[in-house]
Formats: structure tokens, C-alpha cells, sequence
């Protein structure tokens, strides 16, 4: 027999475009790194092992150390076995994160017990909540997260992720200016830690017997089921109900005993429960035109004919879902589960008048027959219309039954797709082929395909051909860091800017506002001309100067003559007077820019109207200026508009950008101030002034503490002063006055009392900020 030598450190090699990973690595992380390179060759596709060795690459960059490095190399491809691979992608942008507000040592201690949290917790949903809940930890008591994790095994053995965050979040709202004390109760050395744990504790977990439920349906279907582990104790005090969803069966990560039956039996009934759905049901119902009651009539008797299919086949089921149909309140949800106990157990008397004629027509039915369930179920509907009913409260209390989402479907909704318009491919090809193939000459905005030529081609108007096709491709999306006042420290790369653009409005609206706002416009003309560049101007009388003044010279020339003392000052000096001005106008474009004013016209309008005379004002002034405007919908998405641009000319299409503008959706103003910042960066003037206009304080969906993006809008504010830039906020909001000179400091803000003058002030002030 041949020997075969062990594979060496030294014999694996890394991919071509990974190559240089090991000249950046220290010579012990490197031989960890090359020792388990042929176990993640194996476990790992390319995908997934290109994202294993970025990772080793970006915490190697983070500066802490060697050993999250060796910690991530080991604990990876264990976490993309059990969990799939995808989540290595969304765990590393999460660790770079925590670099920020931790050591090193804490987030190596966390890659080393992820195997460990994503085997207990047995879902990807659920493990990236884990990591939530340790983002969440780390802004509250950083100190609290190494005890936990040390004992992590022990927790996690007991609690669900929900009943572990009430633990964390008990000892730190009890302990949290006690050092000592935290530490000792996450380290779980004392009796009110302890005692907390075994009020949260659960009876089952799913993950203990999870095997056994799989098998259990096997044994009755003859199929695979897959059984993903939801957290049920984050929902209201009903309890989650088990539902179908992505080919697999969601139950609750933990039961108690219900009544006297025995938490295993619960999960058994709720996973034959849902298989007999999945093997009765052919098709989806239709949903549409169904009120609340109808939807709930037609789930109750699909319920039963699904369970009475599956005891048809297997009759011992029936023993093993009727000690979950107990008494019930008098209510209408009692009536329902009288509905049930007698649509399950039809040799005993039904318990209603309701229940009993719902017990013969269901006997008569083909329960082969979904169609003549659904009429059953409109029929009973109809029987109940008049009692008050609530869709929220009103539910049958058997604890093993679904939500029914399996059962039903709706058409597709055409949402309203501005926000992330579809991409258009531009295809370059030559000009034969453009001659040949192309439909439109001049495709517009909604062609899927663009062919543009190869070579450029301009028509009589000095405009490429190649520019009047399609539309413009948008900016990539850019991310920005953003402020934790919690931690003081910034979140890397926390907020996207999505650009999109503009629809366009009736430019005829800009010339009303002009024509109804002239006496504003006339009232500001002497001051905007004087604010004019004046271009050569002579200063003259100085004794000091670049030519002579031939006048003063003649003057004290005849001074001379006659005797008398003559002016020296016979020079002068020409001086160029210009102006290297350049004036953002950044809109708050948030859904409360929707709300009506005292003249039945909406902030909007008045926003529109202010723009408008802003921009003949500057316009006429000679100054650089651009418009632009943003929402946003969580960090992910801060939306943000340019109407007009530094190099665009004040026309037709600027203003019918402007007037297509509407409100909507939520202020994340920091993340689009830092936007603006970078783009007036780009412009080169002496001075640069960013006129914020806004009607209420930063806010947005993700967010629920009200100081987190105020005090990132500050930080921002600072971080655009500091780059030479003077922002100015003008708000609308009368409350402004408790947060907006903390924001922009006591000379960068007015808070303006009147909504209606805001077309006569945004002018005014702009000729005051810049004279």
C-alpha cells in the first residue's frame, strides 16, 4: 500500500485575484488562513469563498488585531453550512460595523460563538436578529457584551431570542451606571440574573426537537418538510400562528404546555396541520373582493375540510387535535370554535344553532370540492353579517391552526415605481447596424433598450444624436457614514443616497407665480441691482495707484501755478468687481410638505412659489446656484432630486423640474446635507452658501429615538462648515425653537412665523446672506 504525504500549509494557493491577501497578512494568520484553505475549498462555492477571503482582507484593514482574522477564517465556512451562504455577505458588513464601537477581542469572541448562536437558533432570519440584538447591546452597555457571550451556550440552551433580549435588556435598565453589578449580572453570578432567566425561559424548543417533528411527518405523508424556526414571543399576546411560507413550515422557536398537553404534542398538531393544507389544496384561492369576515368564513372551512381529508387517511389525527378545541367566551370568536369542534368531531351535537346547521351542509359537501367550500364559506359569512366583528381580535382560539396566508392570492399591484425606475441597457453599435436594426430613431424614457452609435453623429443643432436617446443613466448609489450620539462615533457607511430623477411638472406654473408675486419682485429689484457686479471700477484720489488720474494731475498742476498747496492723491487704481458666489437650495421634500396652509394652498406650493422668485433673484444677480431636494424611507434609502444644477441654466426645463416636485415619505437631513456637501465641493467659488429649507425636524421610519438624527444633522452641519461651506436653515416649523439652533448654531437659522411670506423672505434672506 502507497503512502500518501499530508497536505502542507504551503501547498494551497490562493485565487489569482486574491493573490497579494497574504503579503497583507501576519506570517501566523497567513499559515491559519492556508490551513483551512482546502476545508473551504470544499464546504464553500467560489461565491461564497471570494466573500471568506474579503472578509479576512477588510478585518485585517480595521487595524484590531490578528485575531477577528483568524477568529472569521474558522468560524465561516461552520456558519455558511448551517445557516447557507448568503449569510456570510450580510454578517461582514455588520462586523465592520461593530469595529467602530468595540475592541477586537469582543468581535473575535462573537465569530467564535456564531456556530454555537446559529445552531441553537437553527434559522438565517433568526441569526441575523441575533446580531441586531448584539448591534442593539453594544449601543446601550458595550461592557455587557463579553460576559454575555462567554456564556452564550448556557442562555441560548433556555431562552429564545426574544426572551434573551428581555434578559439583556432587564440587567441593563437595572444595572447600567453599575459597572460592577452589569458585569456580574451577565456574567450570570447572581441570583436576580438567574431568576430573570427562569421567568423568560421557555418550556420546547424547536430546535430540540426539531428531527423528531420531521420525522414525524414523514412517517405520515411519505415526504420531506422543511421546519424553519420563527420568533413567536416578538408578537402580540396571541402568540404567533404557525404559517407556510418559501417551501417551508414556520413554527414558533419555543412552546409552553397548553392546558395540560404537552408542548411536543402542540408542535406535532401544528405541523400536521399545516401539511394537511399542503396536501389538500390545489390551487390558491382567489382574494379579491372579500372583506375580513368572508376571508375568515372561507379559512374556517378550509381549515376543517383540510383536517378531514387528512383523518379520511389517517383517523388517529382526529385524537390528536381535539384536546386543542376547548371552551371559549360567548363572542363571536367563541362562535367560531364552536364552528370547528363540531366540523371536527361530527358524532357529537353541535353546541349552537350556528354550528349545527354549518355541521350538516359540511357533511354534504365533496370534500374533494374546493369551490363548494368556498361557497360554504360565503354562506356562513353571510349568516354572521351584522354582529361585530374585529379581523385584529377576533380569531379562533385553537393554538395549533395557521394564519391560512398559504390558502390565498391576490393579483399583482403596479406599484408606483418612480423611486427606482427600471435600468435601460444602452447597447453601442455600429453604424450599419443602427441603420439596419434600430425601431425608434429617437427612443424616449420607457424603451427597455437604448442602441446608441459607436461613433458620434451630431444633428443641425450641434446636439449629438447619441444625447437625444434615452435618458440620462442616474448616479450610482452612494453610501455615507452617520453620527451615534449614544457612542459618539460614527456609523461606517451607514446611509445610501439614491439619486432619481425629477418628474417634470407644467413649466407655465412658474410664470403665474412670477405674475402674481411681481410687487415682491419689483420691491427687491433696486436691492438685487445694486448686488450686481459692477465689472471695472476706477477708485480714484489715492497717492498710491497703478495709472495717474489725468484730471487730479491737471487740478494740482494749476494749484501749483497759482500758488496754493496741491493734492497729492493725483492716482488711481481700476479694480475688477465680480462675484464668486455659489448658492445651494437643498428642499426638505418630506410628506409633511403636504400639509395645507392657512389659504388652502400646501407647504409645497409655497416651497414652489419661494424657488421660483429665489431663482429670478439670483438669476438676475449673476450668482452660481442649484436646487435640489430629498426624502428618505429608512437609511437605506434617502432619496435625493436636482432640479437644477451649478452648470444648468435657469429655462423651462429647471422650472419644470421644479413644479413636478412632490412631498413624500420621511427627513433624513444629515445624510443629505453631507450629499450636498459633496457636490458643492466640486464647484470652485470663494464663497458657498447652502440654503436649507425645511418645515419640521429630522426624522425618519428606522428611527425611533428623536435626538439620533438631530445630533447627526449637526455633526453634518460641522462637517460642511468645516469643508468652507455656510449652511443656513430656514424652517417653517413655529416648534423649531427646542431643536434648530442646536443644529445649525444661533446665527444659521430663522424659524419663520408666517408660512404664507415664505416667497417674499426666501429671497430677502438670500440677498442679506450674501451682500
Amino acid at each position: 500500500m502507497l503512502s500518501m504525504p499530508l497536505s502542507q500549509p504551503g501547498s494551497e494557493t490562493l485565487p489569482e485575484d486574491r493573490a497579494e491577501l497574504l503579503n497583507s497578512l501576519p506570517a501566523e494568520v497567513a499559515e491559519v488562513l492556508l490551513t483551512a484553505l482546502p476545508d473551504a475549498r470544499r464546504k464553500l462555492s467560489p461565491r461564497a469563498l471570494d466573500t471568506w477571503l474579503r472578509g479576512c482582507d477588510a478585518l485585517m484593514q480595521l487595524g484590531r488585531g490578528a485575531d477577528p482574522v483568524v477568529a472569521w477564517i474558522e468560524a465561516a465556512p461552520a456558519l455558511a453550512r448551517d445557516l447557507g451562504e448568503d449569510v456570510l455577505g450580510d454578517l461582514l458588513p455588520l462586523l465592520l460595523g461593530f469595529a467602530s464601537r468595540t475592541s477586537g477581542a469582543v468581535i473575535a469572541r462573537l465569530l467564535e460563538t456564531s456556530p454555537q448562536a446559529a445552531m441553537r437558533l437553527g434559522d438565517a432570519t433568526l441569526f441575523m436578529a441575533y446580531l441586531r440584538f448584539l448591534e442593539h447591546l453594544l449601543a446601550r452597555a458595550p461592557r455587557a457584551v463579553r460576559p454575555m457571550l462567554d456564556h452564550l451556550g448556557d442562555l441560548l440552551e433556555v431562552l429564545t431570542l426574544g426572551g434573551l433580549r428581555r434578559w439583556a435588556d432587564w440587567g441593563v435598565e437595572a444595572h447600567r451606571t453599575n459597572f460592577k453589578e452589569l458585569l456580574a449580572y451577565f456574567s450570570l453570578e447572581t441570583e436576580e440574573s438567574r431568576a430573570v432567566i427562569q421567568r423568560e425561559r421557555k418550556g420546547t424548543l424547536l430546535v430540540d426537537v426539531q428531527r423528531r417533528l420531521m420525522m414525524y411527518l414523514r412517517a405520515l405523508w411519505g415526504r420531506d418538510f422543511m421546519l424553519t424556526p420563527t420568533a413567536g414571543d416578538f408578537e402580540d399576546r396571541t402568540g404567533l400562528r404557525p404559517y407556510y411560507e418559501t417551501y417551508s413550515l414556520h413554527l414558533p422557536d419555543a412552546l409552553d404546555d397548553w392546558q395540560d398537553q404537552a408542548a411536543l404534542d402542540l408542535y406535532r398538531a401544528q405541523a400536521a396541520h399545516l401539511a394537511a393544507h399542503l396536501a389538500c389544496l390545489r390551487k390558491p384561492i382567489q382574494g379579491e373582493g372579500l372583506n375580513a369576515l368572508q376571508s375568515a368564513m372561507i379559512g374556517l372551512i378550509e381549515d376543517a375540510r383540510a383536517e378531514a381529508l387528512a383523518i379520511a387517511r389517517l383517523p388517529r389525527l382526529r385524537d390528536l387535535w381535539a384536546p386543542f378545541h376547548q371552551d371559549t367566551d360567548p363572542g363571536i370568536a367563541g362562535e367560531f370554535d364552536r364552528i370547528s369542534r363540531a366540523l371536527l368531531l361530527p358524532d357529537q351535537p353541535a353546541e349552537s344553532d350556528l354550528a349545527s346547521w354549518v355541521q350538516g351542509e359540511f357533511a354534504s359537501l365533496d370534500l374533494t370540492d374546493a369551490e363548494a367550500a368556498r361557497d360554504l364559506g360565503l354562506r356562513l359569512a353571510e349568516r354572521l353579517r351584522g354582529q361585530p366583528y374585529s379581523a385584529y381580535t377576533d380569531h379562533p382560539s385553537c393554538p395549533y391552526r395557521c394564519d391560512n396566508r398559504l390558502l390565498w392570492e391576490f393579483e399583482e399591484l403596479e406599484f408606483d415605481t418612480e423611486f427606482a425606475p427600471p435600468p435601460q441597457v444602452r447597447k453601442y453599435v455600429s453604424v450599419s447596424e443602427m441603420v439596419n436594426e434600430v425601431e425608434v430613431e429617437t427612443a424616449g424614457e420607457d424603451a427597455q433598450e437604448i442602441w446608441v452609435q459607436s461613433a458620434e453623429f451630431f444633428d443641425d443643432d450641434g446636439q449629438s444624436f447619441n444625447e437625444k436617446e434615452g435618458r440620462e443613466p442616474l448616479a450610482p448609489p452612494v453610501m455615507y457614514d452617520e453620527f451615534d450620539h449614544t457612542i459618539q462615533m460614527m456609523r461606517p457607511a451607514w446611509a445610501t443616497v439614491l439619486e432619481r430623477r425629477p418628474r417634470l411638472g407644467d413649466p407655465t406654473g412658474a410664470e403665474a407665480i412670477l405674475a402674481e408675486h411681481r410687487p415682491v419682485m419689483e420691491r427687491l429689484k433696486h436691492r438685487l441691482d445694486a448686488m450686481r457686479p459692477q465689472g471695472m471700477q476706477r477708485i480714484r484720489k489715492l497717492e498710491d495707484g497703478d495709472v495717474i488720474d489725468i484730471g487730479a494731475a491737471i487740478t494740482a498742476a494749476i494749484d501749483i501755478r497759482l500758488g496754493r498747496q496741491p493734492d497729492p492723491r493725483v492716482m488711481m487704481r481700476q479694480v475688477h468687481k465680480t462675484r464668486d458666489t455659489a448658492v445651494m437650495v437643498l428642499l426638505d421634500l418630506s410628506e409633511s410638505t403636504n400639509d395645507p396652509v392657512g389659504d388652502g394652498s400646501t407647504v409645497m406650493d409655497l416651497t414652489k412659489s419661494a424657488c421660483v422668485l429665489l431663482s429670478e433673484a439670483i438669476n438676475r444677480v449673476g450668482d452660481a446656484f442649484a436646487i435640489h431636494g430629498f426624502c428618505s424611507d429608512g437609511r437605506a434609502q434617502v432619496y435625493y432630486e436636482r432640479f437644477k444644477d451649478f452648470d444648468q441654466p435657469w429655462e423651462d426645463l429647471a422650472t419644470a423640474r421644479l413644479m413636478g416636485a412632490k412631498g413624500r415619505l420621511s427627513t433624513r437631513m444629515g445624510t443629505a446635507i453631507r450629499h450636498a456637501t459633496a457636490q458643492m465641493k466640486r464647484v470652485k467659488a470663494t464663497r458657498k452658501l447652502m440654503l436649507v429649507l425645511t418645515d419640521g425636524a429630522p426624522a425618519d421610519i428606522d428611527v425611533r429615538d428623536p435626538q439620533h438624527l438631530r445630533a447627526d444633522t449637526r455633526r453634518a452641519v460641522e462637517e460642511a462648515t468645516q469643508s468652507g461651506i455656510t449652511p443656513f436653515c430656514l424652517t417653517l416649523d413655529p416648534g423649531a425653537d427646542a431643536y434648530v439652533q442646536r443644529i445649525f448654531g444661533p446665527r444659521g437659522a430663522m424659524i419663520l412665523d408666517r408660512v404664507e411670506r415664505l416667497p417674499e423672505r426666501l429671497p430677502q434672506l438670500y440677498a442679506a446672506l450674501t451682500r
